[in-house]
């Protein structure tokens, strides 16, 4: 088809108008995914690109929080060019999500500003204690860090709103804080109808063999392992007794707290069989939870339950039920699992069913 002289000038004419209108820089809209970003960090740091990152390297200790929690974006695989390998873990959760996991480069928790420099990083990721030993030097070098906390509930709702930011997809972020809260709301409602319930007393405790001497430690009393008892309804009976950093405590101060619940939290060796030990020393005989087997390992997968990862609602869901078994009868910590990978990680069923449940250890309720 064949177009007229008038149709012809029309065409020229629009396309005139269209170039005159760039050239005077005319508003045409921005072009997706180019927009200027800025986050404000854990110190509270505003930190800001004029495109968003496209290099993002997780670097320092504790970096398995981070990395968890960034890897909630489905853009993750793609912009996180280097990560540090956590130490916790046989089995590297990351590859499960990303494919080209093992070609990444891989720093050790140590690593100092220049070696991550060479990773040529838009963003480095890091845990807010980490300024001081790698940071500081990662910002004089002109580099954008952004510094995370992911220590408690609290600190997860603002900071999957950063990532939502960087990632471009505050939608997601808002999608994993409900699955979230929606967890924490049911437990509050949950116990709001049980009010003449006595209030458990609980202990959580480290079981710690490194160094070649076993030591039991409480945490902090502002840790996520301390919330998760007040999150579930129970008292923690060390907290006047806490430090800092976790806290040695011996069986005497145990058998004078002489809880109702014991939590027992072991990262390097099987936690049920740490239990069984404990509960069969004559020593621990006379302590209530152990007459009345309330003595629990703490659930883990490829990290455990009790610290501030992404999997911390697991842990908190878990406690809840073993808390109060009659109020949370009807919660099936299968499904819990099934639902957490899927929705939060998109893993299939053939994967949880043979990757995730056979690193399942310490007590669960199934």
């Amino acid at each position: 088809m064949s177009l007229s002289p008038k149709s012809i000038g029309m065409v020229v004419l629009g396309l005139l108008l269209l170039l005159a209108g760039c050239v005077q820089g005319a508003d045409v809209g921005p072009v997706p995914g180019t927009e200027a970003i800025t986050v404000v960090d854990a110190f509270g740091r505003s930190v800001s690109w004029e495109t968003p990152p496209e290099r993002i390297v997780i670097a320092g200790r504790a970096n398995f929080m981070i990395n968890d929690a960034v890897y909630l974006f489905p853009d993750a695989p793609e912009r996180v060019v280097a990560l540090t390998q956590a130490q916790q873990t046989t089995v590297p959760f990351l590859s499960l999500l990303d494919p080209n996991f093992e070609e990444k480069t891989r720093f050790t928790a140590d690593s100092t500003a220049e070696e991550i420099l060479t990773a040529d990083p838009d963003l480095v990721f890091l845990k807010r204690f980490m300024r001081e030993s790698v940071g500081n030097s990662l910002e004089a070098l002109d580099i954008p860090v952004v510094y995370l906390d992911l220590e408690t509930p609290e600190h997860y709702e603002r900071e999957l709103q950063v990532l939502g930011t960087i990632f471009g997809d505050p939608e997601r972020a808002d999608q994993v804080w409900d699955f979230y809260r929606a967890r924490l709301d049911s437990i509050e409602t949950g116990l709001a109808a049980q009010e003449t319930i006595q209030t458990p007393r609980a202990l959580v405790l480290q079981y710690n063999p490194r160094g070649g001497t076993v030591a039991l430690e409480a945490p902090p009393a502002g840790w996520i392992q301390t919330q998760m008892v007040r999150l579930t309804g129970g008292e923690p009976v060390w907290v006047d007794a806490a430090g800092s950093g976790w806290t040695v405590v011996n069986l005497e101060q145990i058998a004078g707290w002489n809880p109702d619940r014991i939590f027992i939290i072991s990262y390097f060796e099987d936690g049920e069989d740490v239990v069984d030990r404990l509960t069969a020393d004559p020593n621990w005989q006379g302590l209530q939870a152990v007459a009345e087997e309330q003595v629990f390992a703490f659930p883990k997968d490829f990290y455990s339950w009790d610290q501030p990862d992404t999997r911390w609602i697991l842990g908190t869901v878990w406690m809840a039920q073993r808390m109060y078994p009659d109020v949370f009868a009807e919660i099936d910590m299968g499904d819990e699992i099934v639902q957490f990978y899927h929705e939060l990680y998109g893993l299939d069923d053939a994967t949880i069913e043979t990757v995730v449940l056979p690193l399942l250890e310490g007590d669960i309720a199934r």
